[in-house]
């Protein structure tokens, strides 16, 4: 049962704070969902520390002595996930403080919030591929909602597209999840990894195209731009950072490695669909003028990286495809959240509009270059370890090519990131941007908090991997065996 408050807690204050939003309007919703944030960072910690290691375990939850499918599961992976939907919740939620009232109702937006960090959760516990779907699903409704609070018509535009292509993609996996069951007659993940050499191939190819959507890769990225443009700042850095991660990085590699078994098929498609994200989301976020634009383009790129790595199917390379699905979540969403200060403080991310905002705004302009840095890979930065990491990789695989695009696309993230750090902070600030000032408590609380994440975990790489990394790369290592041998616990 104790696994389960990570879906109850936060689904349970979301349905309160309605109600509790006629006491008080603001106080109560941001104590009551920043506090269920850092419960939540404290049960993951808490049960790493209490979890002995290796294996996979299930506890089973019954009704009236009938097995449910929602009973939730525990091992390396699911912890390395919680872990980072935990530390950037809790980021998002004290940044939201005082940056969402512009925008809606905070007991509104808290609600949204929750269910999605709860529907999050849930997909990363889930033991049955049903009801991992049905979390994907809820969790994608929520963001839907947050897209929405734009209150543009560019925000609609954007909300309705996210969600077009958001409901192609779960009909994708949901067809698949069919048609593994048509096959084998259940949608349990230890059941149906004990057929892993039946799964229709069908199926595999709908997995890669409903899960190749939510990672928004190239060529099924075209909803990201238009929905981190138009959406409030937060619902991005917790989509970049969190939900491509978890419905679509995540499931993919839950399904392909635990499911159905790794095999060269898969990962031929996951090596090539993340260098090409690698390589084009570099080229196209150069272009950009927008801040969260370009970002929506670079978080394509660095997906990319995730997604090559745990292709290349070697241990060093998932090792370090996971490592850097974490490091990219801090820094990306630090990057984001920087977007969304300048936004709050000026009226537009609109890059040429901007100019000399550094002396204004000191901690805004700080926390970007840290940010800029990380996503580049400069020591000792935590980006540096982990894309190192997956260039070694990919040199011991013999694939050169794929290690100097790697490289490359890094040389072009540094590149464009500071060329909006020049734009947007440094130089002659304009006529029409002398009044402004730095952004409120809360809002530069939690960018330095990430900033100063950027730094600790890129100096504390090595006993960051073998605490959180090896554990969740080990279950994918040993593939379909580590759903065969989960150990089930009662109540």
């Amino acid at each position: 049962m104790f696994l389960f408050i990570f879906i109850a807690v936060p689904v349970v204050v979301a349905g309160f704070l309605p109600i509790l939003s006629r006491i008080s309007r603001k106080f109560l919703p941001d104590v009551l969902a920043n506090l269920c944030f850092v419960v939540l960072l404290a049960a993951t910690i808490t049960t790493a520390n209490l979890w002995p290691g290796g294996g996979r375990f299930c506890h089973s939850l019954s009704w009236f002595g009938t097995s449910l499918n929602i009973s939730p599961v525990l091992d390396g992976l699911t912890l390395l996930m919680l872990f980072t939907i935990s530390i950037i919740s809790l980021a998002v939620g004290i940044f939201s403080i005082q940056y969402i009232e512009k925008y809606t109702s905070p007991a509104i937006y808290y609600s949204m919030l929750l269910v999605l960090v709860a529907s999050m959760n849930g997909i990363v516990l889930s033991s049955d591929l049903f009801t991992m779907y049905i979390f994907i699903e809820a969790a994608g409704i929520s963001s839907y909602g947050l897209v929405a609070l734009g209150k543009t018509k560019q925000a609609t535009e954007g909300a309705f597209k996210y969600l077009v292509l958001s409901a192609l993609a779960s009909s994708f996996i949901l067809l698949g999840i069919a048609g593994v069951f048509i096959k084998i007659g259940t949608t349990s993940i230890k059941e149906v990894a004990s057929f892993a050499d039946i799964i229709p191939k069908i199926s595999i190819i709908l997995f890669l195209a409903g899960f190749g959507l939510k990672c928004a890769l190239i060529p099924f990225h075209f909803w990201m731009p238009d929905a981190y443009t138009s959406a409030p700042a937060v619902l991005p850095a917790m989509s970049s950072g969190l939900f491509v991660k978890v419905a679509g990085v995540y499931a993919m590699c839950r399904v392909f490695f635990n499911v159905s078994g790794f095999n060269p098929s898969v990962s031929s498609v996951m090596v090539y669909l993340g260098v090409i994200s690698i390589l084009v989301g570099a080229l196209l976020a150069l272009g950009q003028s927008r801040l969260r634009r370009m970002l929506a383009y670079s978080s394509i790129s660095q997906v990319g990286y995730v997604i090559l790595a745990i292709g290349i199917g070697t241990p060093l390379g998932i090792i370090g495809g996971l490592l850097h699905l974490l490091y990219h979540s801090i820094f990306k969403a630090l990057l984001f959240l920087n977007s969304g200060a300048v936004e709050y403080a000026t009226g537009t991310d609109e890059s040429t509009q901007l100019g000399g905002l550094g002396a204004n705004m000191p901690f805004t302009s700080t926390t970007n270059i840290v940010g800029i840095l990380s996503a580049a890979g400069i020591p000792p930065f935590n980006g540096f370890w982990s894309k190192l990491i997956i260039v070694i990789a990919l040199v011991q695989v013999k694939m050169y090519l794929y290690a100097f695009i790697a490289v490359f696309a890094s040389v072009l993230t540094l590149w464009y990131l500071l060329l909006i750090q020049r734009r947007v902070f440094f130089g002659k600030i304009k006529e029409n941007l002398k009044g402004i000032a730095e952004i409120p408590f809360w809002m530069n609380l939690s960018m330095v908090g990430l900033a100063l994440a950027c730094l600790w975990t890129g100096l504390s790489f090595a006993p960051l991997i073998m605490k959180w990394v090896l554990p969740a790369a080990n279950v994918l290592i040993e593939g379909v065996r580590t759903s065969l041998n989960t150990f089930i616990i009662k109540g």
